[in-house]
């Protein structure tokens, strides 16, 4: 995975956001194709590693292009409709699923549709990264432009550091520790409850769409105007909170769990569009991938949880699921409040973020 995040880093830099974004949902639409009409098991864990491979491009194109074509009083809104629209795929493969009479038809459903809709993604207006088309070098008048003054400029306040300077600045050397401690802490508890859906007591189809229903809310966040890091606390807390309730209950277990799901998800966009807002223009796409490296060593980790011998969530699983979140909470504390300001471009605008935010200006917007 670091691998292949690093040379996402390439990609993105070299040919921009947009067209990565395009081909990579072109290769997951035929990819779900193959293993209806191949149905041999190495070519679908090949398969599954490459549509796996696209989701995260996608995911990290798609985040990083909507934030940066939002003006910063409504930059919470974007990561906040994608993962609505991902728990409407979860809710409608509930079904999907229930309705297949073998995987084949199964496979066909979910692949079909991605291909028919092939067409809007490629006709469509999908704007490049403004900060890449700034840095591209397809005009040279421009770009000579931006050396000219960028000369002078460093000519004027002495050189400008450079992007492994700035990498191994402390303050960003923190705040990227934070940022993937959330990142695994979030990744670790939304899949060790997203595993184990099916051991609440109802059947997996039902639990299926209940855990998509359950995210649905998550659209409502940006309506809670109280800027990202006491909103990242709040929906911490309130995960791991609900999680030891589930220790201690013996009643509403299923509803404890996904209401922590959904406290869990909201973290874990809010920290996405926090990620991109914490760190620097030279770093910020490098910090990113590293940081969503973290989350999918979450990922990873969650499979080696071992379950209880009933087949439910183990005690001990529970309170690391429960604890990890809190923690996470109380490192908020360290982080720069980034409502409503705009992406810092160098490590004078990071340092320049304020670390406590006025009571007068917590229900500012956006």
């Amino acid at each position: 995975w670091q691998n292949i995040k690093l040379l996402l880093c390439k990609l993105l830099s070299r040919y921009g956001k947009r067209p990565v974004l395009l081909a990579c949902a072109c290769v997951q639409a035929f990819c779900g194709l193959v293993p209806a009409v191949f149905p041999q098991p190495l070519l679908f864990l090949a398969i599954r590693c490459l549509t796996a491979v696209c989701c995260c491009c996608i995911n990290i194109c798609a985040f990083s292009l909507a934030v940066e074509w939002t003006l910063p009083a409504a930059r919470l809104w974007p990561p906040a409709f994608l993962p609505f629209c991902f728990s409407l795929g979860t809710m409608g493969g509930a079904p999907l699923a229930w309705l297949s009479p073998s995987w084949t038809y199964l496979h066909l459903l979910l692949a079909l549709p991605q291909i028919v809709c092939l067409p809007l993604y490629l006709y469509a207006p999908i704007p490049e990264s403004p900060r890449w088309l700034f840095n591209s070098p397809a005009d040279q008048k421009c770009l000579d432009l931006v050396k000219l003054s960028a000369s002078e400029a460093q000519t004027a306040r002495g050189h400008a550091p450079s992007d492994i300077t700035q990498l191994r600045h402390p303050t960003i050397l923190l705040r990227l520790f934070i940022m993937s401690y959330l990142s695994a802490a979030t990744a670790l508890t939304y899949y060790g409850i997203c595993l184990n859906i099916g051991s609440f007591g109802v059947g997996v189809y039902a639990a299926q769409f209940f855990s998509g229903l359950s995210e649905a809310p998550c659209l409502l966040v940006p309506l809670i105007r109280i800027g990202r890091r006491l909103i990242s606390m709040l929906a911490l807390f309130l995960s791991g909170t609900c999680l030891d309730l589930y220790l201690l209950a013996s009643v509403f277990t299923l509803s404890l769990a996904l209401l922590g799901k959904l406290c869990i998800l909201a973290a874990t966009f809010i920290s996405v569009l926090y990620c991109i807002e914490l760190f620097p223009t030279g770093v910020r796409q490098l910090c990113i991938s590293l940081v969503n490296l973290s989350y999918r060593l979450g990922c990873l980790v969650t499979t080696f949880v071992p379950p209880s011998p009933s087949g439910a969530i183990s005690l001990a699983a529970m309170i690391v699921y429960s604890s990890g979140p809190i923690v996470g909470c109380g490192l908020c504390l360290l982080l720069p409040e980034t409502s409503g300001a705009p992406l810092p471009d160098s490590l004078e605008d990071c340092n320049r973020q304020p670390k406590n935010q006025p009571a007068s200006a917590l229900w500012r917007p956006w």
